[in-house]
């Protein structure tokens, strides 16, 4: 069964209207007033339509699309990424139908790691996408309550930072309150002679990317967050060029659309089962998504419980950047190089990062660098330290190159290559004598 073309569209919405019916919404019967369509008075209507008189594909096909669409264009930090993506758009087709609306945010370490490319997608597939990069306060309160939109926001972090010293507490009271449908913000207009106050509804779907770090916990804490990673060379993925992409994605947005309206009823009635663990405000982010997962059937039940098991136990991670962590990884990658081995213990790389000339990691605020902060600085790369066993018999605690939690991804998305660095050091992974792992679950803890 395939979607209706624009030509077969038109001529049924003729079919319908008639002659006579020229001037009026083919939806509802009322005039168009100032529609910029020439069919429908408003989108809501139009989507309306289409569900009622356009083929409704089945859920899980068109998540399925979704899905392999977004992956095209990015390369995501986990196989939970698209899919979550799939259902947060279609969501958006359906948000009034929720009490909530939970908050997308790209976050990464470092920028050049896919966040944009993201929302340059995303408004191809979700409903009535607002495209912004620095809109004022006043103007998304407008634009939202005159909604219904999108609203993806590039760059918010530079919003947030409080190095900007900007006054940004109604932005981010708007997008607070605006997670639930319910929420409206007070504010006074017009003059001194004639004020009044107005209440704005607040409530709409927002997408927000920026570097780590910046963001208000007051939103975080209401948000599912993909923290995107830097293209290591050897991942590549397809050319964004816009005019074919918007294209491509018309007709898979229309599909999504159509079959989103088609289950509204269900999906705004459902009360889905989360996985375990999952409860309170991490469960209430995560029903909209899931809900619409159980609508669709198929795999998409268990692949949106395990997309949402996954990013809840993501969602405390510090990731917080800056120029002197990509200066750590560099330092690091020379220092495993130089030694020749794969691993070493925590105190060796500390004392070889002091000794290192016109580096600063002998006095950093006064003080050297330590294991504990050594270990927080890499926590946002995901290299984390481990106990291992030395061929000399002892188990010390440090950090590798390869395996999980391992240096050499990190110095493959971060860094520039290096024919001395990351290849040589992971080359020798043969030549310890003994390799094996320790069982030590405070590892990671203790540094």
């Amino acid at each position: 069964m395939s979607t209706p073309t624009d030509t077969e569209a038109v001529a049924a919405i003729d079919g319908v209207l008639g002659d006579t019916g020229r001037g009026l919404c083919c939806q509802c019967g009322r005039p168009l007033g100032d529609s910029p369509s020439t069919d429908f008075c408003t989108e809501n209507c139009q989507q309306v339509w289409r569900a009622r008189n356009g083929a409704v594909h089945a859920g899980h096909e068109v998540l399925d699309r979704v899905r392999d669409f977004v992956a095209r264009f990015n390369v995501f930090p986990s196989e939970h990424c698209a899919p979550m993506l799939a259902l947060w758009y279609a969501h958006t087709h359906a948000a009034d139908h929720f009490y909530v609306t939970p908050r997308l945010i790209l976050s990464s370490v470092e920028p050049g790691s896919g966040k944009t490319r993201v929302l340059e997608v995303a408004q191809f597939l979700v409903r009535a996408p607002e495209m912004t990069i620095s809109a004022t306060t006043a103007a998304l309160f407008r634009m939202v309550s005159d909604g219904p939109i999108t609203i993806l926001f590039d760059e918010v972090d530079t919003i947030f930072n409080t190095k900007s010293g900007g006054n940004n507490e109604d932005l981010r009271g708007l997008l607070n309150a605006g997670y639930k449908r319910s929420a409206t913000v007070a504010r006074c207009v017009g003059d001194a002679k004639a004020m009044k106050v107005d209440r704005f509804h607040v409530y709409a779907p927002a997408a927000l990317a920026g570097i780590a770090g910046n963001m208000p916990a007051t939103i975080t804490t209401r948000a599912i967050t993909v923290h995107m990673q830097r293209r290591r060379e050897d991942e590549e993925v397809e050319e964004f060029w816009e005019e074919e992409v918007e294209t491509e994605a018309a007709p898979l947005r229309d599909m999504l659309a159509t079959w989103v309206e088609s289950v509204t009823d269900k999906i705004s009635r459902g009360r889905p089962a989360m996985p375990t663990g999952v409860r309170d405000r991490p469960a209430e982010i995560w029903r909209p998504l899931i809900a619409i997962a159980d609508a669709a059937g198929g795999h998409w039940p268990d692949t949106a419980r395990a997309a949402c098991s996954h990013f809840v136990e993501v969602a405390n991670a510090d990731r917080n950047g800056g120029g002197q962590r990509l200066q750590l990884l560099a330092d690091l990658r020379d220092l495993f190089a130089a030694r020749g081995t794969d691993r070493l213990p925590t105190a060796e790389i500390l004392a070889g990062l002091h000794d290192l000339d016109e580096s600063d990691w002998a006095d950093l605020d006064g003080r050297p660098l330590d294991a504990r902060r050594l270990a927080k600085m890499l926590k946002p790369y995901g290299v984390e330290s481990r106990t291992f066993k030395l061929p000399n018999g002892s188990t010390p605690k440090g950090y590798r190159t390869t395996g999980p939690g391992g240096l050499a991804d990190a110095w493959q998305r971060y860094l520039p290559t290096s024919a001395t660095a990351a290849t040589s050091a992971t080359a020798q992974v043969n030549q310890v004598a003994d390799t094996g792992e320790v069982a030590d679950t405070s590892a990671t803890r203790n540094q």
